[in-house]
């Protein structure tokens, strides 16, 4: 059965994270590890991402809380950017990953960095943009009053009806 991959690549799960979820080294780019490991997120492969987790963030001891940030409901993803940084075994993708809890859906936004050692990259560690001094950043959604035009308020740089709203 085809199904599409759930890191919205818009390629089939077989093309796209399936062959990194069975070879952590089939990832060439950084932006191809964080796709795995968001759908992993999404299918509960807690391994997987434990696996790829750099050593130094020493994974294994925090696999309970990684578990628990597993089995979240993950909505969407959006890769708004991939970097290479100064050396070939760094880069960086900026992305939102859309989840719903309580009830409410949240959107968590990170620069993460990988690096690449013995051939294979590895999540190590990110940082959060700025959150926006906009108001309306404080209102749930659906209290929101934003056009359908205006740019999100997440700071995606997308128009708010394709990314929060």
């Amino acid at each position: 059965m085809t199904t599409i991959c759930p890191c919205h690549s818009g390629k089939t799960y077989q093309e796209c994270c399936e062959p990194v979820h069975q070879d952590a080294h089939a990832a060439t780019l950084p932006e191809q590890l964080m796709r795995a490991r968001y759908s992993a997120h999404v299918l509960g492969l807690v391994d997987f991402v434990v696996d790829t987790y750099h050593a130094s963030c020493h994974a294994e001891k925090q696999r309970d809380a990684i578990a628990d940030s597993i089995n979240s409901e993950w909505v969407k993803l959006d890769v708004h950017s991939s970097e290479n940084a100064a050396s070939a075994d760094e880069g960086y993708v900026t992305f939102s990953a859309y989840f719903t809890q309580d009830g409410e859906q949240l959107c968590l936004t990170e620069r993460s960095r990988f690096v690449r050692e013995q051939g294979q990259w590895f999540y190590i560690d990110g940082t959060f943009p700025e959150q926006s001094r906009d108001e309306r950043f404080n209102q749930p959604i659906n209290a929101l009053k934003v056009g359908r035009n205006d740019p999100c308020i997440c700071g995606s740089g997308k128009k708010f009806k394709k990314c929060c709203g």
